[in-house]
């Protein structure tokens, strides 16, 4: 059975993840390909490629530029997919094309609009990855979900994705749960050159300034990492990760008021891993940090390739996220012990145990206050790290998740074939 993975780009992304993780699954009798709409082009996009082709995906590039200006090219890439998808269809006679997020969901829509016919035999699966969908898109969303529908298509990745998707579309999608794996570790302090990995300007300029750092500057062009990457026995700090799009989704503005809250605070040391539209806001919030002449705890760094091997590298991870579909990084995080300090959206809190304690309600200041200054330093961080990875362990496993879908593969496609008859 021959299977097309729709993503928007070959780049860092949950979907995406998703995706990889299907298409790399090794079933007897199963072909995986990866078609992305937009043309990846970070840093991230040929180690993810070689890993896809290493477990015998077959990828497929596109030529559209992956660039954002408020869904203009994406809509743009939509248009423009009919065409180089009719040479897919014509070559490949693919048995099911599987989409991830809306710029996939519009440009196979799209298709469907010109060669209706090329469809009859084949069967739609889409994975609904969030909770909000076609925001300031109405109309748009009111076709594409009509075509999904029609199709039997949905299939959302948790309960808070079904609810709200049921509350606004009137349908009540089954769930398939993300999976992810453990993986082995990494040293990421004592790395000399962690793939992905270099100082920001921000912190570069500002090192300096910094008491708390002021003895390793000399260390900024060598190959020895300053204090922060340095996890050395006589440290006494935490060492927190924040790690994902600089995004508004993800709480950036949050995370600045949480870095400004603990600026100086010589107990807790902040890796800011990510890109994105609000990076200069991070730069910005630093630089502010390091120019009042308190010790800089914090440096921003590039997105970091094979992030869930470095995960045990640090103390806890930190998700002030406003909203998530089902978080891949918290599970991951779990999975590989790292606790997760999060803020209790949909999405968030369905990857954690009930009644986590590291749990902020609204992206609350004051919660985050008090799970910073009365809870971790007493936490008991090996059973908050156990019962995290028990939860996420009986919940979110790779293969589970690739033979449930690879059943709907197999179960629909052949009603499609008879459909087709």
């Amino acid at each position: 059975m021959r299977t097309f993975h729709l993503i928007t780009h070959f780049s860092l992304g949950g979907a995406e993840r998703v995706a990889a993780n299907i298409a790399e699954s090794q079933t007897h009798g199963m072909e995986y390909h990866v078609v992305e709409i937009m043309r990846g082009h970070t840093a991230y996009t040929p180690k993810f490629i070689a890993e896809l082709e290493q477990a015998g995906v077959r990828c497929h590039r596109s030529w559209i530029p992956d660039v954002s200006f408020h869904f203009l090219f994406e809509r743009i890439a939509a248009l423009l997919f009919p065409l180089r998808m009719l040479y897919i269809m014509l070559r490949w006679h693919p048995d099911v094309i599987h989409t991830h997020t809306e710029t996939p969901d519009l440009a196979l829509y799209m298709f469907s609009r010109l060669f209706p016919f090329m469809l009859r035999r084949v069967k739609i699966v889409r994975t609904i990855h969030n909770t909000r969908l076609w925001t300031g898109l109405p109309r748009t969303a009111q076709w594409v979900e009509a075509f999904f529908k029609s199709n039997n298509a949905n299939i959302a990745i948790s309960d808070s994705v079904r609810d709200s998707y049921a509350e606004r579309f009137g349908e009540v999608p089954p769930i398939i749960n993300n999976g992810v794996a453990e993986v082995e570790q990494k040293d990421y302090f004592n790395t000399s050159t962690p793939q992905g990995v270099h100082l920001s300007q921000v912190h570069q300029q500002h090192l300096n300034t910094s008491t708390f750092n002021t003895q390793h500057s000399t260390n900024l062009n060598t190959s020895t990492p300053p204090l922060g990457f340095c996890r050395l026995p006589e440290q006494e700090h935490l060492n927190i990760l924040f790690a994902g799009r600089l995004e508004p989704q993800k709480g950036i503005s949050v995370l600045c008021e949480v870095l400004k809250m603990l600026a100086g605070d010589a107990r807790y040391h902040f890796t800011i891993a990510g890109d994105g539209s609000q990076r200069t806001l991070v730069e910005q919030t630093l630089a502010d940090i390091a120019s009042s002449g308190k010790p800089l705890n914090a440096q921003l760094v590039p997105p970091i390739f094979g992030l869930a091997g470095y995960m045990q590298s640090f103390d806890y991870l930190f998700m002030p996220s406003e909203f998530e579909g089902l978080s891949m990084l918290s599970m991951e995080a779990s999975l590989n012990r790292l606790p997760v300090i999060a803020n209790a959206c949909p999405g968030l809190a369905d990857t954690l145990p009930a009644d986590w304690a590291l749990l902020a309600h609204n992206n609350s200041l004051n919660d985050y206050r008090r799970i910073f200054n009365e809870l971790l330093p007493t936490a008991d961080h090996d059973a908050l790290t156990q019962r995290a990875y028990d939860f996420a362990k009986d919940r979110f496993s790779v293969r589970t998740m690739q033979e449930r879908y690879e059943a709907r593969y197999k179960a629909t496609g052949r009603s499609a074939e008879k459909a087709g008859r």
